[in-house]
């Protein structure tokens, strides 16, 4: 049977219903006519429920957890974090330089201006200024504060 005579057929039978082949059980009524469904037949392996069986209600298990209205019971409230140590006066202004150095011309730009010569030399040289400033107070890996290396157990 080639595909278009399938085609022909499955438009000629649209609407009606399908033929059931010989030793398959009649489709369930579900025109809602009041007709019941037949009995199920025997032996089909599953068990029949009697019918003083009890369905109980279901044991209270982890998502029936509700939370208790008595306040903030166990509520963990961490410890106010030490101040930040203070730093110098030489770290505050490198910082302006490394950040409004780059600011400074970028405004210039934004704003569509001429950027003038000493707009330039502040940008530029403050970041250079501020960064090497920055670099040079680090501190070196070789100072040992903590002589344990950070782990105590």
């Amino acid at each position: 049977m080639d595909e278009d005579a399938a085609w022909a057929q499955i438009v000629a039978g649209y609407g009606e219903e399908p033929q059931v082949p010989e030793g398959w059980p009649e489709p369930e009524d579900r025109s809602g006519s009041g007709a019941t469904a037949p009995e199920s037949p025997k032996n089909t392996g599953i068990p029949d429920i009697p019918r003083n069986f009890v369905i109980r209600a279901p044991r209270p298990g982890p998502r029936d957890y509700e939370l208790s209205d008595d306040g903030d019971e166990g509520h963990f409230v961490p410890p106010e974090p030490p101040p930040l140590p203070p730093s110098d006066v030489t770290t505050k202004f490198a910082w302006i330089a490394v950040l409004g150095g780059p600011l400074l011309v970028l405004g210039f730009v934004l704003l569509q201006e001429p950027l003038p010569w000493w707009a330039m030399v502040l940008g530029i040289g403050g970041f250079l200024g501020g960064f090497a400033t920055l670099v040079a107070r680090m501190k070196n890996g070789d100072e040992d504060d903590d002589p344990h290396g950070g782990a105590v157990v």
